[in-house]
């Protein structure tokens, strides 16, 4: 069954699953990066009207993909068909205070964060302010 069809995603499904992947991208989910996952859902505007218990069943969508061979190419089909535009820098700016959340970037954080940036048509130097900014919020 197409997961598409299953559970379509809503605009606020979208941004939790971009947490959620770059939290999986290294294959080590840490705490600190599920903390900020979950403190954007319960903190900020967009997530107001947003079901918390959506947040588990988009997290095993996003690791459900994951396991497939074309999965990141299947998460971002979803990304684009459901999350409007201007959502865009709001996701890549969460996706950038996830990877940073732990206080450093491993490899496969910043190429899926260069993916995202590519996927979404993030501006270059939107994008480097947005990741200055969560540099400077994670800074120890």
């Amino acid at each position: 069954m197409n997961t598409q069809t299953a559970h379509p995603f809503t605009p606020q499904d979208c941004l939790v699953a971009l947490m959620v992947a770059v939290s999986a991208s290294d294959e080590n989910i840490r705490t600190a990066e599920l903390v900020k996952i979950q403190s954007a859902v319960n903190m900020l505007p967009v997530f107001a009207d947003y079901d918390i218990d959506r947040v588990n069943r988009t997290s095993q969508t996003v690791f459900d993909l994951f396991e497939q061979e074309d999965g990141l190419d299947a998460l971002f089909g979803l990304i684009r068909e459901d999350l409007p535009e201007r959502l865009f820098e709001t996701a890549y700016a969460l996706a950038c205070d996830v990877a940073a959340a732990d206080g450093s970037l491993a490899e496969s954080e910043l190429r899926l964060l260069e993916e995202i940036r590519y996927e979404l048509n993030i501006d270059r130097l939107h994008a480097a302010a947005i990741e200055r900014g969560a540099r400077a919020r994670h800074m120890t």
